[in-house]
């Protein structure tokens, strides 16, 4: 399979070198070893900066296909699976979608996100069968991740996807050049040596964890989802989530909190709809079947009905 090493000696791939920064690691005093931890960990940011056009590919391939009924996926081992689970695991609360939009399939399932079991990423046939047990199909997306680029796993899971025409997307840490992976878009954060030789929880997870947050929330931008830079389909299922709503409407829509919290209770929660509300003096019904319309983006539904936003109100203290 392209990019499997089976049985291979790996310690030319850029995550598995020595890093000659830390030859000495053990050795360090302590003030020295945050140091050096502190200035190494500068590498996940320039990373993502040089993979930027294929990051900007994958937020409008994968909100394309969002769009149209499609769905997320990501898959991985070890710490790459848990960082998938994890981005998915947050994109409800933070964003009002259904579970089964970001999904993170991790190699081993639940139990492997509390106990290691990294020996199952070496099973090649399992990441596909994970991703057909939950109906995997041709218009979702996969995001493969593997920070060596050789888990069997994740090979497996990609090339299954293109095979069925889903939109495939290889993230890794590794250079094309030393491990090819099956993808339409090929996402590769080259972080070098850790310090810790091949520990790719270090600066590899670091880079992968904000390649992930970059992703997820570019795609809710485009869907929709943040007007601004505020979180309009923000859940409203806890105290400080209500009060983060309540602001939103404070901010962008000039009302007070007890106005906000009467129009979140019209709106049965939806920050959205109580933003169109405030805006557009509409009632509910009136407001939801506008917003069906033109939706999902609020800017639109504002703009075809003639409303706006009272823009940025400075907060005033507790009220």
């Amino acid at each position: 399979m392209s990019g499997s090493l089976p049985g291979a000696d790996r310690g030319h791939l850029l995550t598995e070198q020595a890093n000659p920064l830390s030859e000495r690691l053990d050795q360090l005093p302590t003030d020295q070893l945050v140091a050096l931890f502190c200035a190494n960990d500068l590498e996940p940011q320039r990373a993502l900066e040089r993979a930027a056009p294929a990051l900007a590919a994958a937020v409008d391939a994968i909100a394309a296909r969002l769009g149209a009924g499609g769905r997320l996926f990501y898959l991985g081992a070890g710490t790459s699976g848990r960082l998938g689970v994890l981005d998915a695991a947050e994109c409800p609360p933070t964003f009002c979608t259904p579970p089964e939009l970001v999904q993170g399939v991790l190699a081993g399932g639940a139990p492997a996100l509390l106990r290691s079991s990294e020996g199952l990423e070496d099973l090649a046939d399992a990441g596909q069968r994970d991703l057909e047990e939950r109906g995997f199909g041709p218009g979702d997306c996969l995001v493969g991740i593997a920070a060596g680029g050789t888990t069997p796993y994740v090979l497996g899971g990609l090339q299954h996807a293109r095979s069925i025409g889903a939109l495939a997307i290889a993230l890794a840490c590794v250079s094309a050049d030393q491990v090819p992976m099956p993808c339409d878009i090929d996402i590769r954060l080259l972080t070098g040596p850790e310090l810790v030789a091949g520990s790719t929880r270090l600066k590899a997870g670091t880079a992968t964890k904000m390649a992930l947050n970059l992703l997820s929330t570019g795609v809710m931008v485009r869907l929709g989802k943040v007007h601004g830079n505020r979180m309009v389909d923000v859940a409203v299922t806890n105290t400080k989530l209500e009060d983060r709503a309540l602001r939103i409407l404070r901010d962008l829509a000039g009302v007070s909190r007890e106005r906000g919290r009467e129009l979140l209770q019209q709106s049965g929660g939806s920050v959205k709809l109580a933003l169109l509300m405030a805006a557009s003096g509409m009632e509910l019904d009136a407001a939801r079947a506008h917003l069906a319309r033109h939706g999902p983006r609020l800017r639109v539904a504002l703009e075809a009905c003639g409303a706006e936003l009272t823009g940025l109100v400075q907060p005033q203290g507790p009220q």
